[in-house]
């Protein structure tokens, strides 16, 4: 046997008969598209779409690079070992040069290449 709709909300939810016929009375206004007793009034209705619609400006982002502060330490380091290598070397460096002023420097003994690379660690956290 078949189950009426209101048998079935009746079963369900654990509701009268009473209650029963009252929410299919409801949901038959919804579904026609009638007022209820829920809806929003006119004023709420301004209110709720004044806040539904977003502000629509457009932003723009300034991707520049972050200016790094120039390290004088690591600077004068690579300019003394700079300095070493071109006059000071045991070893017959060429092609000395300062490939990034504050980190590398690149050179040639022979057909040999190397490339000296300048760390400066953090201290740890506490």
């Amino acid at each position: 046997m078949a189950e009426t709709q209101k048998q079935k909300i009746m079963r369900v939810l654990e509701v009268s008969e009473k209650e029963a016929e009252e929410i299919l009375a409801y949901d038959n206004a919804v579904d026609s598209g009638m007022k209820t007793q829920y809806d929003l009034t006119k004023e709420q209705e301004k209110e709720t779409r004044k806040y539904r619609q977003a502000d629509r400006k457009r932003i723009s982002y300034n991707f520049s690079k972050r200016e790094r502060k120039p390290n004088a330490t690591k600077g004068g380091l690579i300019q003394e070992l700079y300095k070493f290598l071109c006059e000071n070397s045991e070893f017959s460096t060429e092609n000395v040069t300062i490939l990034n002023k504050e980190r590398q420097i690149g050179f040639q003994i022979g057909e040999n290449k190397f490339e000296l690379t300048l760390v400066q660690k953090r201290t740890p956290k506490k």
